[in-house]
């Protein structure tokens, strides 16, 4: 293992991080000269620190190896939770809800500690809003596209990052080609999406803001009701369209903008599976809804289920709130997630779309056992080694949940709080039911430090993360 390398590129990425801050530092200069000192001193100290690690091992010109790539990927990931939460210390919050905050910010979870959102400082929520964006393409990926104007390369980083089909192509014949067409799309989405926002009747800040949070599918909000805060139809479509558009692999953006393969939005197998599990859901919402006498049935549960669906955790209504079992449809179907190669979270449609292939497979086979079949995406044969792989992640992120879900009992939590808050970290969705439907601040520090490994599990597809816990990984 290449560690001053790896140092290096932790010196890198920890300078990206801290330039970041500038943009609550600006709005800090603008609206509360007493934080300019809070942004201002995390910004000198990661600048600082990065520097330092970069020029320390700024010789170093081996490449970065896939175990390399695994380490900086779970390290960074941490690390940058940690100094993420430099400013909320600062401010006063405690060091597990700062670290809490910063962790479901990074990895576009949306769970939230705090409270009393309409009487922060601007700066303070612009930074959360923030951290979602950055965490939403990762910058990891962002660092791909400037390493060769450094001289470093970085194939091996973005396969470790990229999870799902992405991680085995290209869009384009360099890697960094790559990264920067994926950084291009999300950068237009998030500009169009403050347009969209601002055009529907948010002021600036919060069309932003909104945008950050909206792209990344992250769900921090600049109020505590949410988007339900505006109760505006036209704010709800464009947070819905936004959603949908972020949910979608950015492979096939890529192909429909790039390579004028618009068709691609309806022959692409694992978005048609996204969009029909979508409306079948949409559909049996509603219906409840309508058939349990909630106010507003079609808006709310169109808003809602997309929402959960894409796991980003906006929300107009609490939908805690409505019958049990709608709450729990939504919630299950959080763990479907959005499609692959995109900024969502959960399992990922490909890989649900396998099982069941996989599943009727099986059962064909039962009742016709000379035959021969084999599972297809669109046109193209799934190896069965990929079929394997799919049910091993699945089975590894059933137990994962149980584990967790266990731990979370063990804490205090009641039954439904537990199932739900572990669903939506893993899932990084954000809002729950019972104690956490509004936020997580009541919940214990050991409770949310268990979530906070929920979290980053979910944000790195479990076997990221859980590779460089097994011994063997580092007797290579």
């Amino acid at each position: 293992m290449n560690q001053e390398k790896i140092l290096n590129f932790f010196g890198l990425l920890l300078i990206m991080f801290g330039v970041s801050f500038a943009i609550p530092l600006l709005v800090a200069v603008f609206y509360e000269e007493s934080l300019v000192a809070v942004f201002g001193s995390g910004m000198s100290l990661l600048i600082a620190l990065g520097f330092l690690c970069w020029f320390l091992t700024k010789d170093n010109e081996q490449e970065l190896s896939l175990s390399d790539g695994f380490v900086i990927t779970v390290l960074f990931w941490i690390v940058l939770s940690v100094s993420g939460s430099i400013p909320f210390i600062l401010f006063g919050f405690s060091v597990v809800d700062s670290f809490f905050e910063s962790m479901s910010g990074i990895t576009t979870t949306g769970a939230t500690v705090f409270a009393g959102l309409d009487e922060l400082p601007k700066s303070l929520l612009i930074y959360r809003q923030l951290l979602q964006w950055l965490g939403g393409m990762g910058l990891i990926v962002l660092a791909i596209a400037v390493m060769p104007l450094l001289g470093i390369g970085g194939g091996q980083l973005f396969k470790t990052q990229t999870p799902g089909p992405m991680s085995e192509q290209r869009l384009t014949p360099r890697i960094t080609s790559t990264a920067r067409a994926l950084w291009s799309i999300y950068l237009v989405l998030t500009v169009l999406c403050v347009l969209a926002y601002r055009f529907a009747g948010m002021d600036y800040f919060d069309a932003v803001s909104h945008a950050f949070s909206t792209v990344s599918i992250g769900g921090f909000s600049t109020h505590d009701l949410s988007i339900g805060y505006y109760d505006s139809l036209s704010i709800e479509v464009v947070c819905i369209v936004f959603m949908l558009l972020s949910a979608m692999s950015f492979a096939v953006h890529y192909s429909a903008i790039y390579r004028k393969q618009v068709l691609k939005y309806f022959y692409d197998p694992e978005l048609r599976f996204f969009i029909s599990a979508l409306i079948v859901i949409l559909s049996l919402v509603c219906l409840s809804l309508i058939s349990n006498n909630i106010e507003d049935p079609i808006r709310n549960g169109i808003f809602q289920t997309v929402s959960i669906l894409t796991t980003t955790g906006f929300l107009t209504e609490e939908y805690s709130s409505w019958p049990t079992y709608v709450s729990f449809m939504l919630l299950v179907g959080a763990f479907i997630g959005a499609c692959s190669g995109s900024v969502g979270g959960g399992i990922k449609s490909w890989r649900i779309l396998i099982m069941l292939k996989h599943a009727y497979k099986q059962i064909f086979k039962i009742i016709h056992p000379d035959s021969i079949n084999t599972i297809k995406l669109g046109k193209k044969v799934v190896d069965s080694n990929v079929s394997e792989a799919v049910w091993g992640f699945f089975s590894i992120y059933i137990i994962s949940f149980m584990v967790l879900f266990l731990l979370v009992l063990a804490t205090g939590l009641d039954f439904i709080s537990a199932f739900s808050a572990v669903g939506a970290c893993l899932n990084n969705l954000g809002p729950g039911l019972g104690e956490i439907a509004s936020n997580y601040a009541s919940v214990p520090s050991a409770t949310k430090l268990i979530l906070c490994f929920a979290m980053i599990l979910g944000r790195l597809e479990i076997f990221t993360f859980l590779v460089v816990l097994m011994p063997a990984f580092w007797r290579r």
